[in-house]
């Protein structure tokens, strides 16, 4: 079983807090021979329908001293899971789930910011103090 992130609690209760059910801690992504594991799976019931929304995050921290190298782990992860849920449970949405401060201080970088379009990644930005969702970027 993976380690969980220092934030893992952090990001489950603001998941909570805004009505989310957790229906995974963590998520396991299987494709072929590989299994892997997500830190979260999450499901939303839409007033509209009879399906809820649908997501798994990988959460990352962000607290080493590179912040540049913690992203390039981050994408690589995040590229994976995207991959095979694609294949496996395409009704999943794929999330990266930062906190408030280095989205502020790093993800608002132009570089940073073509990386993410670039690849199409989508984030969960949380205040991790708060435990509250500060915004969804997809």
């Amino acid at each position: 079983m993976p380690a969980k992130d220092i934030y893992h609690d952090a990001v489950k209760n603001a998941l909570i807090k805004d009505g989310w059910i957790i229906t995974a801690d963590p998520y396991p992504i299987r494709y072929k021979e590989v299994k892997l594991f997500a830190d979260i799976a999450g499901e939303k019931a839409i007033a509209a329908s009879r399906e809820g929304k649908k997501i798994v995050l990988e959460i990352k921290s962000f607290l080493s001293r590179s912040p540049m190298r913690d992203l390039e782990t981050a994408l690589g992860q995040y590229l994976i899971y995207k991959a095979f849920l694609s294949i496996e449970h395409p009704e999943q949405k794929l999330y990266l789930a930062i906190g408030q401060k280095i989205f502020e201080n790093f993800f608002q970088k132009s570089a940073i910011q073509f990386v993410l379009q670039t690849y199409k990644v989508s984030l969960l930005i949380v205040n991790f103090e708060q435990e509250e969702i500060i915004q969804w970027i997809s």
